[in-house]
């Protein structure tokens, strides 16, 4: 035996003893949880194998032997592993309704103040609104719900559209945020929401919700509150940031209700909390909330092949109103597959739509995309892909007097040359751009004594809201004689045509000079007269001296 196979059979050896010890210790422990009744949150847990013993200790007794009272310093051989049935584990019921659900989740800190007491007011004075604001987010509330919770999100963030946009995914704000979650143009681009001629992603329904919950973890790893990150989510992280910033140099607080932000942003958070606590005991507030199952209201399809919207409604025996509710992202009547794959429908009504889909034989889309090659007028597009210019219009939303420049997309009729979907570029990057059919030119006027903007509108063959535009002013301000005003005028008026706006003194010059222009006439007039007055004179003496004979 060399030196190494010496050393490992001593420490087998010195090995034994210890693993003896280790089995029971953990004999003794076990049994001493035995006799230790377990919490009622703890399930109920699986016997452990314990270490095998040497040959010569005697086998330990079955689990399901009664345990027994051991006198002190009892062998080994006594001692048992007693059996230990737990007390049954309490289980919660599942949540009767969407709002229960919503209250077991609800994990943010508490905001307190006159500010949330001033919101829970407004709120509970207004039932009408409640109602309304809650029975249209019945359509959406499951599937926010499902999102947060498998994000393991405070449930607080599932109320966050009421404050927002009232549930209303077709809600646009004056800053040009849109949907549910408010995003705006260039947000809603960094978290990959397409916005174009066709669709705006910024409304749909799932996708603008994976967006919201997206930024808002994203927020929160930032400033790791969530009053902060709300704060960020209504004002921009930068402008958090620098008010956190100033809050640090002073030697202030941080904290949300502490820094200095603009009256929208501070009510932001109070709002939240006041819907929140409507929601937990809508009884203290005198408010009676819809019932709300806990249930998916509307099922996910996918489409493979374009299809148009009023085919898909009729299949799933829904309006198309009902259709665009739960699809707000499709601006136009044709869904494309390559770009909305996905489409909702309600839950029953999918089973239906799939059903008769499977026997549906005729044509699935009558529309279809085009990009124009080069600039052209509606007129020229009308002819080229056999529509009315009216009709062409309206569908693409195109305003009188323009024409379509090159690269735009239009929806057009299908027809033998243009039968296909339409491609994933288009349905993703398609834009419209549109140039004026004449080309304008600033024109400065000045306004007559007495005028208005509807007069010099008028006078200009132009509009009044255009007018009040380029000037500033209000469709009903007041002009004063002489004043200047700004038009957009075609290069193919003529001069006659702005000879009516001539300034004050040139109309005072020109009255002048048409006056000093009548004063050779009425000279010339007086000199005719005086002459026949002599003359007459002179015939009536002559006359005179005949009678006189």
């Amino acid at each position: 035996m060399n030196f190494f196979s010496s050393l490992s059979v001593r420490a087998r050896r010195s090995a034994r003893p210890a693993k003896v010890l280790t089995g029971l210790g953990l004999v003794a422990l076990l049994a001493a949880c035995a006799s230790t009744p377990l919490p009622p949150h703890v399930p109920p847990q699986a016997p452990q194998t314990l270490p095998s013993t040497p040959s010569s200790t005697p086998p330990l007794p079955s689990v399901s032997q009664a345990p027994r009272v051991l006198a002190p310093h009892a062998p080994l051989s006594e001692i048992s592993i007693a059996s230990a049935t737990p007390p049954p584990v309490t289980m919660l019921a599942a949540p009767l309704d969407i709002w229960e659900r919503i209250r077991r989740g609800l994990s943010m800190q508490d905001l307190d103040g006159e500010l949330v007491r001033d919101r829970e007011q407004w709120y509970a004075s207004r039932p009408d609104y409640i109602q309304r604001m809650t029975e249209r987010s019945s359509r959406y509330l499951f599937h926010i719900v499902e999102e947060i919770e498998r994000r393991n999100l405070p449930m607080e963030l599932a109320l966050l559209p009421f404050i927002e946009s009232a549930f209303n995914p077709q809600a646009v704000s004056s800053a040009r945020a849109a949907g549910m979650w408010q995003f705006m143009p260039a947000t809603g681009q960094s978290f990959d929401l397409k916005q174009n001629v066709f669709r705006d992603d910024r409304r749909d329904v799932l996708a603008s919700t994976r967006a919201a919950l997206d930024y808002l973890e994203q927020l929160h790893a930032r400033f790791g509150d969530w009053h902060l990150a709300l704060a960020a989510y209504n004002w921009g992280q930068g402008n958090v940031n620098r008010a956190i910033t100033r809050n640090q140099r002073e030697g202030r607080s941080t904290s949300y209700t502490d820094l200095n932000m603009p009256l929208e942003t501070r009510m932001y958070v109070p709002k939240l909390q006041a819907v929140e606590n409507i929601v937990a005991r809508p009884e203290m507030f005198g408010t009676v909330l819809p019932s709300i199952g806990n249930h998916p209201f509307f099922d996910t399809l996918t489409i493979e092949r374009d299809m148009d919207v009023s085919l898909i409604a009729s299949l799933a025996d829904i309006s198309e109103r009902d259709f665009r509710t739960l699809n707000p992202s499709i601006k136009q009547p044709l869904v494309m597959a390559a770009g909305t794959p996905n489409i909702l429908l309600p839950w029953d009504n999918a089973k239906v739509f799939e059903e008769k889909l499977k026997s549906y034989r005729g044509p699935l889309a009558s529309w279809t995309a085009w990009v124009a090659p080069t600039t052209m007028g509606l007129d020229q597009v009308a002819r080229q892909v056999g529509m009315s210019e009216s009709e062409l219009r309206e569908v693409n939303n195109i305003p009188p007097r323009m024409k379509v420049r090159a690269g735009s997309s239009l929806l057009v009729h299908r027809s033998g040359t243009r039968d296909r979907d339409v491609s994933e570029f288009v349905a993703d990057n398609a834009q419209l751009s549109l140039a004026p059919e004449v080309v304008l030119k600033r024109t400065v006027v000045r306004a007559r004594k007495g005028d208005t903007l509807a007069r010099v509108a008028q006078r200009y063959r132009v509009s009044t809201v255009s007018v009040a535009g380029w000037n500033g002013l209000s469709v009903n301000a007041k002009l004063r004689s002489g004043q200047r005003l700004t038009l957009m005028l075609p290069k193919s008026v003529s001069v006659a045509e702005r000879a009516p706006a001539r300034s004050a003194k040139a109309s005072k010059a020109a009255r002048g000079q048409q006056a000093s222009l009548k004063k050779p006439v009425r000279a010339v007039k007086a000199a005719k007269g005086k002459q026949r007055s002599v003359r007459v004179a002179s015939e009536d003496r002559a006359g005179r001296k005949t009678a006189k004979r």
